[in-house]
């Protein structure tokens, strides 16, 4: 199995910065797909950014010119850059990692979610 932890959140002021990171691990496996995900209270859960090895990067319309994803693939780790944080940005951030494993079988792993609270 795949592990994911993330880490990185916590209390920031609007439009101050945060950078979080995920990192998988586990063995025999390939990375294809790595994002983040937020669900504040009483909303739908949302994907934020995601990256797809060899194809593009994607960013929710709320923090695009914001936020900012970017991975380190020799570590399997993925960050997420947030700056100009908005009250509104305050949710549980989850990291989501898709790929194969050695015996071609798909996975998809979830962390368990850092708390991203923008407050003054």
């Amino acid at each position: 199995q795949v592990q994911v932890v993330e880490s990185g959140g916590g209390l920031v002021q609007p439009g101050g910065s945060l950078r979080l990171s995920c990192a998988a691990s586990g063995s025999a496996f390939s990375i294809y797909t790595m994002g983040w995900f937020r669900q504040a209270p009483g909303k739908q859960r949302e994907m934020v950014a995601s990256s797809t090895t060899g194809i593009s990067t994607y960013y929710a319309d709320s923090v695009k010119g914001r936020f900012a994803i970017s991975r380190d693939n020799a570590k399997n780790i993925v960050y997420l850059q947030m700056t100009n944080l908005k009250p509104e940005d305050t949710a549980v951030y989850l990291c989501n990692v898709g790929g194969l494993y050695s015996d071609s079988q798909r996975f998809e792993s979830w962390g368990q979610g850092t708390q991203v609270t923008v407050s003054s």
